[in-house]
């Protein structure tokens, strides 16, 4: 399943720099994952400074 950013993201855009698909966009205060784009590699969960990448 893809992965999804939750409320604890604190809009740094590392997910987004590190996303190897640019699937990670830059939404409401906080980044946003098109599940139609991510290859669920996990690249954002291992670099967000506050864990807000999860599988979904």
């Amino acid at each position: 399943m893809a992965y999804q950013i939750t409320d604890a993201c604190i809009a740094c855009g590392a997910c987004a720099a590190e996303c190897p698909v640019e699937a990670i966009t830059e939404g409401d205060g906080k980044f946003e994952i098109d599940p139609e784009k991510c290859i669920e590699c996990g690249a954002c969960a291992g670099t967000c400074p506050v864990g807000a990448p999860e599988q979904a």
